[in-house]
């Protein structure tokens, strides 16, 4: 069952800053806005500000997405999405995240790579640096990605079809969990400037991975970071994606509209959780939700209908095109949405046709999903804010929110100033930062900086010990016993 905490057992609230390196992420049209700033967002003081901001409001996480490809369903091109910025241009989700950890101390980093277009021995590699450099507050949001432009623009023909993106998915995680936790014994890095040995080759292995769709004979190009494998975030709860998740997650990410239907979501998701044999609450799951706020509902309100005036409709039926696979132009406006069987985002679909048992139309879509998107508004002053959180969590069985912007840094900001001080009387926002790694502070279950022990990284772990390893045996090298073999005469 779902959580159905009471007043004397108070769930803390999990709180990510839901983000992407573009302009239009979740809401069209609202970088038009004289108080946003996403147009800034190729300025890396934007990502440090906010990130000091994030810290500020003891956020958990900042979760940025990303795609590959472009939204070009509607009318079949591109041009709507390019005009209102909808989620294109768009820059590398890794690139900031350095800058922001180095104004920060606790707040964590999520970041999106596709599996279908990133190779794994590449990807591991580069969470692995970013794992370091932040000390180990990294995860990373597994998605395979939904846009057949992408697959197109990689040398594909046509996307991958759903589910076989996800056993593509499977090996793909074998292979990162074996560079990650079985290539590098721990303590195989000495660091000894008085024996010359920085690392003992005799404890790193070659993985000597040869699946259907990999061949990675080698080992990691780097030494065990603070998690080895970072937190494992996903997005995608179709049944297929549900079962990835129970396997793999940590942290999921899904769309609701509700609490009603998160109840339902969040029930269905941990079934499948106890089924693959881990505990139910092996997983956090988060729900996307745009929270517009003042002091008073009125004042909220107000900014909320202030906010409307922007919106892009054509930028928010690119955007559905794309998430959906579905060219809104071509449908009558008022004529109901039904569910269909495609590759893109089935999820969406289902949230659209499915929202609290009626049926939407395109013109639905446009007049509520222009600010917030994906996922539903929340609007109200810090009291209605408060309440219908608890009630996501307290009945939805959710463990926290990914929180888009209508307009950025203003919501987070808004967010912070008016909704924390509510959470925080109520027990439900924490005022400290846990210490040691996003691990430690988001998955108290887990072996401290490592994966719990019913996680599949975990049975990789030394698993290579006693296997061939990198050491050549250098023992008759006439430089073997020399750390320093020349000397000043």
């Amino acid at each position: 069952m779902g959580s159905k905490a009471g007043k004397d057992q108070k769930k803390r609230i999990i709180l990510n800053c839901f983000d992407m390196t573009c302009v239009s992420h979740q809401s069209s049209g609202m970088w038009r806005h004289p108080n946003s700033q996403a147009g800034r967002y190729n300025d890396i003081e934007y990502w440090t500000n906010l990130a000091i901001e994030l810290e500020r409001g003891f956020f958990d996480c900042m979760f940025i997405a990303d795609v590959v490809g472009v939204y070009d369903v509607y009318r079949g091109t591109a041009a709507a999405a390019l005009k209102d910025a909808a989620q294109v241009p768009v820059n590398d989700p890794f690139a900031q995240i350095a800058a922001m950890s180095a104004v920060t101390n606790n707040v964590g980093f999520g970041c999106t790579a596709a599996v279908t277009f990133e190779h794994p021995y590449l990807l591991a590699s580069r969470l692995t640096t970013l794992d370091h450099l932040t000390k180990g507050r990294v995860a990373w949001n597994v998605v395979s990605s939904y846009l057949n432009s992408a697959a197109l623009n990689i040398g594909m023909d046509r996307q991958m079809e759903h589910d076989e993106r996800y056993d593509f998915a499977d090996e793909y995680m074998e292979v990162m969990y074996k560079l990650w936790e079985a290539s590098w014994e721990e303590g195989a890095v000495h660091r000894n400037k008085e024996t010359g040995i920085f690392t003992d080759p005799k404890r790193v292995h070659p993985i000597k991975h040869e699946g259907k769709y990999f061949k990675v004979p080698g080992f990691h190009l780097g030494e065990p970071s603070p998690q080895r494998t970072p937190v494992i975030f996903q997005a995608g709860a179709s049944g297929r994606g549900r079962r990835f998740a129970a396997e793999h997650c940590e942290a999921m990410f899904i769309l609701t509209t509700g609490p009603e239907h998160a109840h339902k979501v969040t029930n269905e998701i941990r079934d499948v959780v106890e089924k693959a044999g881990r505990p139910r609450d092996a997983i956090k799951i988060f729900t996307l939700l745009t929270v517009v706020t003042g002091s008073t509902d009125a004042q909220a309100q107000q900014k909320y209908e202030d906010y409307l005036q922007y919106a892009s409709p054509e930028g928010m039926l690119a955007l559905y095109g794309g998430w959906t696979g579905i060219d809104f132009s071509k449908l009558d406006p008022d004529e109901p949405l039904s569910a269909m069987d495609n590759d893109s985002l089935r999820t969406t679909l289902e949230s659209l046709t499915e929202d609290g048992g009626k049926n939407v139309s395109v013109r639905d879509v446009i007049k509520e999903r222009c600010i917030g998107g994906l996922g539903p508004v929340l609007v109200g002053g810090p009291e209605k804010v408060a309440d219908e959180l608890e009630r996501w969590v307290d009945y939805g069985g959710v463990d926290g929110f990914n929180l888009a912007y209508a307009i950025t840094p203003g919501s987070v900001t808004d967010f912070i100033d008016y909704v924390r001080p509510e959470l925080v009387k109520r027990g439900r926002a924490q005022t400290s930062y846990a210490p040691g790694t996003l691990r430690e502070k988001l998955v108290p279950r887990a072996n401290g900086s490592y994966t719990a022990d019913d996680h599949p990284a975990t049975k990789y772990r030394g698993s290579l010990v006693g296997e061939e390893s990198v050491d050549d045996d250098t023992t008759d090298s006439p430089w073997a016993e020399a750390a320093t073999p020349f000397h000043a005469h």
